[in-house]
C-alpha cells in the first residue's frame, strides 16, 4: 500500500523481455540504504517486487498481466518512472490510500496553464467513471491528486508547483498515456451499497 506521495523519479536502464514476464532494472539516484530485494515498489504507480539491488539500481519483474494493465510494457531505456516504497505502520498517509493496482490506461486530453494553474485534462473510461467525483482523489502514474471537476468522458486534476517540481506530470502533452488507479474507499463503498446477491445472507450469527 503507498501514499502517492512520490520519493523520487527514477530512470529505466533496461527493460529486458522474458518467459512470461519482463525484468526491469530501475536507477534510483540517492536510494534508501536499507532497500531490500521482496519489498514493494511502486513505479509509476504500479506495485512490483523488488528482486535485486546494486547500489542505485534495482530490478524487478512485470508479469504479462502488468505489462498489458498498465504503461509498463511501453517504457525503454531512459524513460522517467516515478518511484514509492511501500507504506511501514505508523507512516503518515500525506495523499491517500493507494494500493498499487492499477485500473487501466488513460489518455491526457488536453494542457492548460494560467500562471501557477496548470491542469490536466484526462479521458474518463465509463468503467471508471463512477468511482471519480469532483474534490475526490485519484492516482495518476502513482501520484495522488485531488479531481478538480468531472465532465462527460473526461475529468480534470490541478497540478500545484511542488507536484510540477517533483515528478514528471508538468511534462506530459495532450495524447500522453498514464496509468490510473481510482480511490479503493470509493470502490469499497460501491460494493456495500450494491444490493445483497441473490441467497446471500451476509455474515450471520456463529451457533
Amino acid at each position: 500500500m503507498f501514499t502517492g506521495l512520490v520519493e523520487a523519479v527514477g530512470k529505466v536502464v533496461s527493460v529486458v523481455p522474458g518467459v512470461g514476464a519482463t525484468r526491469l532494472a530501475v536507477e534510483w539516484k540517492g536510494a534508501p540504504g536499507d532497500l531490500r530485494p521482496g519489498e514493494s515498489v511502486g513505479v509509476d504507480g504500479a506495485c512490483l517486487t523488488v528482486a535485486t539491488i546494486a547500489g542505485e539500481r534495482f530490478e524487478a519483474d512485470a508479469v504479462a498481466g502488468t505489462l498489458e494493465r498498465t504503461t509498463l510494457g511501453r517504457l525503454r531505456a531512459g524513460d522517467r518512472v516515478h518511484l514509492e516504497r511501500a507504506l511501514r505502520l505508523g507512516d503518515r498517509i500525506g495523499g491517500h490510500l493507494v494500493l498499487g493496482h492499477v485500473d487501466g490506461v488513460i489518455r491526457v486530453v488536453r494542457v492548460s496553464r494560467r500562471g501557477a494553474d496548470r491542469r490536466l485534462g484526462l479521458g474518463l473510461p465509463p468503467e471508471l467513471a463512477r468511482y471519480v467525483a469532483p474534490q475526490g482523489s485519484v492516482a495518476i502514474a502513482g501520484v495522488s491528486l485531488t479531481v478538480a471537476a468531472v465532465g462527460r468522458g473526461s475529468f480534470e486534476v490541478a497540478l500545484v508547483p511542488e507536484t510540477v517540481a517533483r515528478t514528471t506530470l508538468g511534462d506530459l502533452r495532450a495524447g500522453a498515456a498514464v496509468n490510473v488507479e481510482v480511490d479503493v474507499v470509493a470502490r469499497y463503498l460501491e460494493r456495500l451499497a450494491a444490493p445483497a446477491e441473490a441467497g446471500s445472507r451476509g455474515p450471520g450469527r456463529v451457533r
